[in-house]
Parts: C-alpha cells; sequence; structure tokens
C-alpha cells in the first residue's frame, strides 16, 4: 500500500494491528520550540529518531537528553536514536526552534530496557557501485550491534549514494517464516527525495516472474509492505532516502529470501552480503 504524503496531525500514520502490516507501528511527530509530545504504545517496542531538530527523551523517568544533530533534513549528518520498551510512557520535548522526529515500532511481548543510539554506536554499511546502479549507504540505529538489547524491531536510513538507481535489489523478500531461507518481517518506508521534488518508484511483485504492481513515491510517502519482492528506484539526478522498519513475526534476526530470476545479480553489486549480514 502507499499512503500519499500529508499532514498526520501527530497521529499514527500505521496504527496498532494494521491490516496490511500488523507488526509494524509509525508516527511522525512535529513539533515547536518547548512543546512536548506523549505517547505510549502497549504491545509494541519502538524506537525514537528525531529526522531533524533535537529533542529530550524521557522514557519512565531515564532521560535522553539532546538527541538528534540535524538541522536541514536528513542528509544534513546522521541519525540517533532512543530504544523505548514495550508499552513504556514517553516524553519528547523539543529543544530546537522545531522537529520532526520519527517513531518506529514493532509488535512484541517482552518488556526490555531503555537506552540511546548516539552517531558512534551506528552500524553502517555501504555496498553497490555506480557501475551497477546500486550504491547505497545503510545507516543502522538498531541492527546488528544491538542485538542482544531488542526484541524483534530494526531500524536504519539507507542513503543513495550518487544520483538515481536502484535499491532493494536484486529482488527479495520476507513475508514467510520458514528458516534457514526466510523469516516473516513487515515492513514499513517513509521517503525522501533531494531536491525534495524529486521521486521515484515502488515496485511489488507477489510472485516470481508474476506481473506485480508499482506506486509513484514522492517526498513523505510511506510504503506498507507485507509480502512479495519489493525493489525500488529514483529518477536521475535525485537523490532518495528511506527511513526502514522492520518488525519480525518471531524472530529478530532478518533472513531474506532473493528472487530466483534475479539471484544471479547477487555476483555483479559489490558488498551485498555484508549488506545481509547487518540486517540482524
Amino acid at each position: 500500500m502507499h499512503i500519499a504524503p500529508h499532514d498526520n496531525q501527530n497521529k499514527p500514520i500505521v496504527d496498532v494491528d494494521n491490516e496490511l502490516v500488523p507488526l509494524n507501528y509509525f508516527n511522525i511527530v512535529k513539533l515547536k520550540k518547548g512543546e512536548i509530545f506523549e505517547y505510549s504504545v502497549p504491545g509494541y517496542e519502538t524506537c525514537v529518531v528525531p529526522a531533524t531538530g533535537t529533542v529530550n527523551v524521557d522514557v519512565e523517568g531515564a532521560v535522553y537528553e539532546n538527541l538528534g544533530n540535524r538541522t536541514v533534513d536528513v542528509w544534513d549528518g546522521d541519525p540517533e536514536g532512543v530504544y523505548v520498551p514495550v508499552g513504556a510512557k514517553v516524553r519528547i520535548t523539543c529543544l530546537t526552534d522545531e522537529t520532526e522526529t520519527f517513531i518506529a515500532g514493532a509488535k512484541y511481548d517482552k518488556v526490555l530496557e531503555p537506552f540511546d543510539v548516539r552517531v558512534p554506536e551506528l552500524d553502517v554499511v555501504q555496498y553497490g557501485s555506480d557501475e551497477t546502479k546500486t550504491h547505497r549507504k545503510i545507516k543502522h540505529i538498531l541492527g546488528a550491534g544491538h542485538h542482544d538489547k531488542v526484541g524483534r524491531l530494526l531500524v536504519s536510513e539507507l542513503y543513495t549514494v550518487g544520483a538515481g538507481g536502484w535499491s532493494g535489489f536484486p529482488s527479495h523478500k520476507h513475508d514467510t517464516d520458514r528458516l534457514p531461507d526466510e523469516t516473516r518481517h513487515d515492513e514499513t518506508y517513509n521517503f525522501r527525495f533531494k531536491p525534495n521534488y524529486g521521486s521515484g518508484v515502488q515496485m511489488l511483485q507477489r510472485e516470481d516472474n508474476e506481473p506485480g504492481d508499482a506506486y509513484h513515491i514522492m517526498d513523505r510517502s510511506t510504503i506498507l509492505l507485507d509480502k512479495g519482492y519489493h525493489p525500488c528506484a529514483v529518477l536521475p539526478g535525485y537523490e532518495m532516502y528511506y527511513f526502514t522498519i522492520l518488525g519480525g513475526l518471531s524472530q529478530r534476526s532478518l533472513k531474506q529470501y532473493f528472487q530466483p530470476t534475479h539471484a544471479e545479480q547477487l555476483k555483479t553489486i559489490p558488498g551485498i552480503m555484508d549488506m545481509v549480514a547487518k540486517f540482524k
């Protein structure tokens, strides 16, 4: 499903028990200096990530100060985040003139401990190449480096390197629990483009070598992925970013199943297996 850009007025874009992606939760919160947003999501662990601006985050009395360092847009520095246990009461206070803050979530049934992730603790991987039109950088906020501190939530930011090209390729899916080949993970994206009038396309192919669907994605588009192979592309001359939320059914580690038709392309893209290893 494609959710067109809109002002969600600090209400969840993907609420609990969503029909398509019940394992995901997603909200965008916009605040001005001094304003406060409070939330609690029973049954879901969450992660607070400022897209822009700086905030204080209070999680049941555990305070994480000065979270976020980006002023202009998501290309203006590196992300930071705070992991929030299932159902915890959270207070977000805006410290800068304004903030746009992502709240990502995944369904989970255990209560863990909160913690923050600062820039030095990010897990960064760069893969692909200009020649193959797949050059990408992924900044994992909750990834392999925090495997033992989080339940089923994976949160990352993906950037195009250069302008134009493909992401999520070779095409893969993760909609069925069938170890060791694949794990079930619902996925939600929120896209940004530079300049912001850029756009791209999100493909979705339910079965290998069968006709699929395509969605025109724009700045602030949200895509919900329940099943199928799902590569995406950005128009030449533009940079693309997407905030990525993955929520697993039973395992936290993501096991991607690559589309058989295009599996040979795994050999053509530098660093692709390093990318796969970081989604854990």
